[in-house]
């Protein structure tokens, strides 16, 4: 059977936050904590551009959405052998019962077993390459990637970028096994009670192709997230179709077969039904472009470990950063990376963001977001920080992340 990791929410903080942690693969629920289904565990991993065909040739651009009286069983036909399983492999040492070093497959290498398995989409068929969209934290960590066609056939996929804040990741496989394509639609036509279905491959490969129908229940949700890349506000759709574990990656279709959403978490608490949420096409679409142009989203990079203001006890506020108690949020620096550029404009350790450009932050999440789609690498811009309980501002210049 598939073996899916399950990821649960981390206790709330005071704020009544929701951050999500690695689980295990029971995902074993505790004290009514909410859960989100996010396999298989988050875990840092590094991709390189594959070649493609051209990349600025993706039909990713969104197409009208046709009303609601268009028949959902002939849009399910049309795009179902688009939605394929993606499987992740990785590596794993077989223990030697009898002593002495870990037993090897036969060609000296360890043998990778199932660590995970997820749904992804295909949205693009070159002459030769064809490529499919899932969920990046179906792919994270591993060694191989397989993606599962609809007849059951299972064919290597190479990663062609991820990015973890977004959860979105590209693969691609060959051309000769792809026989339909999926079309984007216009998520940001949506309405509520817009009729939509979810397919994908829940609890594994067996039930590969599972349809389930419902309705947009909310638009431009904010869910609160912990990747492997930091903390992130996710923008999703809400929708009560059924997500499950192996759903992840898989579509969000409207009444006309058109992909508005990659399905990528629910929450699963007892007495909580219906609360799935899927990425929508408006934002994954640029991401998809630039993960098949650069192989990654390249972003300002500032180069500090940061934890909310108001995640710290109140006297570790007052004694130790000599924070003035009328500031109560905002995001404090944990770590400055050396040569970073924070490390160049004199950040320290215990310095507390308050705002940026001007523009007040509650917490780390929201500096991000600021940092990550209101700024640009090459921008000069102004951070106010208390400093020993002392209000300064620092001046600096963004720069991409050095590898």
């Amino acid at each position: 059977m598939e073996t899916e990791e399950r990821y649960t929410a981390r206790e709330k903080k005071e704020r009544g936050f929701i951050k999500m942690a690695a689980a295990s693969l029971t995902g074993v629920l505790a004290g009514g904590t909410m859960m989100f289904y996010l396999s298989p565990v988050l875990m840092n991993t590094t991709t390189n551009p594959a070649e493609k065909d051209s990349a600025s040739s993706v039909i990713v651009q969104p197409t009208s959405t046709a009303s609601s009286s268009t028949n959902l069983v002939s849009a399910i036909d049309a795009i179902d052998e688009a939605v394929v399983g993606v499987i992740n492999l990785q590596a794993q040492e077989q223990i030697n019962m009898f002593g002495g070093p870990a037993v090897e497959t036969s060609n000296g290498e360890a043998e990778e077993t199932e660590r995970g398995t997820g749904s992804g989409v295909i949205f693009k068929k070159g002459e030769k390459t064809s490529y499919i969209v899932t969920n990046n934290h179906v792919i994270e960590g591993a060694d191989t990637v397989e993606v599962a066609l609809t007849g059951g056939e299972r064919v290597d996929a190479k990663v062609i970028g991820a990015d973890p804040l977004t959860d979105l990741a590209v693969l691609e496989i060959s051309s000769s096994y792809v026989t339909e394509v999926a079309d984007f639609g216009d998520s940001s036509a949506l309405k509520l009670g817009e009729q939509v279905a979810a397919i994908g491959n829940p609890l594994g490969l067996d039930l590969s192709s599972t349809v389930t129908e419902g309705i947009v229940s909310g638009i431009n949700r904010m869910v609160p997230v912990t990747t492997s890349a930091g903390e992130w506000e996710l923008n999703v759709i809400q929708t009560d179709a059924a997500i499950n574990p192996g759903n992840s990656g898989g579509a969000l279709i409207n009444s006309a077969g058109q992909v508005i959403g990659i399905n990528s978490l629910k929450i699963a608490e007892s007495g909580v039904e219906g609360l799935g949420f899927a990425i929508p096409t408006e934002d994954a679409i640029p991401v998809i472009k630039e993960l098949m142009d650069k192989g990654e989203v390249q972003r300002a990079y500032l180069g500090v470990g940061l934890e909310d203001v108001n995640a710290l006890r109140r006297n570790v506020l007052q004694q130790q950063l000599n924070l003035p108690a009328t500031v109560t949020e905002g995001t404090v620096i944990t770590q400055v990376e050396t040569g970073s550029a924070a490390d160049s404009a004199g950040f320290e350790l215990g310095d507390v963001i308050v705002s940026v450009n001007g523009t007040a932050v509650s917490g780390t999440a929201e500096f991000r977001k600021y940092l990550y789609n209101e700024a640009s690498i090459g921008d000069k811009v102004t951070i106010e920080i208390y400093r020993n309980g002392v209000s300064q501002k620092i001046h600096l210049t963004l720069r991409a992340q050095i590898k």
